[in-house]
C-alpha cells in the first residue's frame, strides 16, 4: 500500500519488480544451470562425475554449488546409491521437465535470431562504440 492507503500498481514498481519473469530468469538462467538441466533431461539420471565431465570447463566446487541450488529450489533431486564407493544419482524432476516448453520456445528463438544478433555485434564493434564490460 502507498501513503496514500490505495495499493500500488505494477506500473509504480520499478521494472525488476514488475517484471513477471525476473524471478524465473534469476532461478534458471544462473551459470551452469541449464547445461546441468539439458544434460539430466536428456541423458537421464547422471553421477556428479558425469556432469562435470559432459560440462567441461565447471570447477567441483561450483557444480557442487549450482547442484545444491537446484536440489533446493525442486528442480533436480539427488538420490544417494548405495555400494563402494557410496555415490549419487542426480536426475531432473517433474518440476525441473516442466520447464521444457519454455525452454523449447528459447532455443526456437535463438536458432532465428543469433545470426542478427552476431552481426549487430559486429556492426557495433566495427563503430569503434566502447565494448561492454
Amino acid at each position: 500500500m502507498s501513503a496514500a492507503g490505495a495499493t500500488s500498481s505494477p506500473a509504480d514498481a520499478s521494472p525488476l519488480e514488475a517484471c513477471p519473469i525476473s524471478p524465473l530468469i534469476e532461478l534458471v538462467f544462473s551459470r551452469w544451470t541449464t547445461p546441468v538441466l539439458w544434460a539430466l533431461q536428456h541423458q537421464g539420471p547422471l553421477r556428479f562425475g558425469e556432469i562435470r565431465k559432459q560440462l567441461g570447463p565447471v570447477t567441483s566446487k561450483v557444480l557442487t554449488s549450482r547442484l545444491r541450488q537446484l536440489e533446493r529450489d525442486g528442480l533436480v533431486q539427488r538420490t544417494w546409491v548405495g555400494g563402494v564407493p557410496p555415490r549419487a544419482d542426480y536426475a531432473i524432476t517433474d518440476l525441473g521437465l516442466s520447464l521444457s516448453p519454455a525452454f523449447r520456445e528459447l532455443a526456437t528463438w535463438t536458432h532465428a535470431n543469433m545470426g542478427d544478433v552476431h552481426t549487430a555485434r559486429a556492426r557495433y564493434d566495427e563503430a569503434g562504440r566502447p565494448r561492454p564490460a
